[in-house]
């Protein structure tokens, strides 16, 4: 994997993401930069093409109920769009150490309500995955393997006691944070060195570039 910090990883998917997010629509060209520049960000962060593969074939599932109603070619360039912020996203979560979230999320400029917010999401997001894979390892005991095993398992039934599991863990989860004496703020210091400064200015200039250019065509 490439030897980047956690908050440099984080700046630079995002900045790709919302170059990507703010491109005009039908700029075909601009979009394939950004796909290129995915696909080596995924290729740089040795992420698993397996789990990469398998979450984004159910983001793209929901992102398709959402998009087709708006008609066949807004919808196309719109999912082709999202797939290209979802494998940015996905390659730096999925290859993100257990509980370092909040690690990389410090060294992001954004107001701290807003960064305490995206920390106890990432937190509940991770306790989710959790108990996902608890509920697999559950279905796979019983003898039901692979997706469509699974698939059986997963009623809604389930699927309701899921959310509720997860949100009792979470409500434990931060009732020991708080005990511990978080009050909001991250205990850690996680500053950009002047090398991944120039880093993120250097991905800005390249993003505003190409989204930029995407208005003049």
């Amino acid at each position: 994997m490439l030897k980047l910090s956690l908050p440099l990883r984080l700046q630079l998917s995002l900045v790709i993401v919302v170059g990507a997010a703010l491109l005009k629509y039908h700029a075909w060209y601009c979009l394939g930069v950004y796909a290129a520049i995915a696909l080596l960000w995924a290729w740089l962060l040795h992420v698993s093409i397996r789990h990469l593969g398998g979450l984004l074939g159910t983001e793209l599932i929901f992102l398709s109920l959402l998009a087709l109603p708006l008609g066949w070619e807004r919808a196309s360039f719109l999912l082709l769009r999202s797939l290209v912020c979802l494998v940015t996203m996905n390659s730096f979560l999925l290859t993100l150490p257990p509980h370092s979230f909040g690690i990389a999320l410090k060294g992001l400029p954004v107001p701290a309500p807003l960064k305490e917010n995206l920390l106890l999401a990432g937190q509940y997001m991770e306790i989710l995955l959790s108990e996902v894979t608890r509920m697999q390892r559950s279905a796979q005991l019983r003898g039901l393997h692979g997706t469509a095993g699974w698939l059986r398992y997963a009623s809604a039934a389930m699927i309701g006691a899921l959310y509720l599991r997860s949100l009792d863990r979470a409500e434990r989860v931060y009732g020991a944070m708080v005990a511990r004496g978080y009050n909001g703020q991250l205990p850690i210091d996680s500053p950009l060195r002047p090398k991944e400064r120039f880093a993120v200015l250097l991905a800005c200039a390249i993003a505003a570039t190409v989204t930029l250019t995407s208005y003049k065509i």
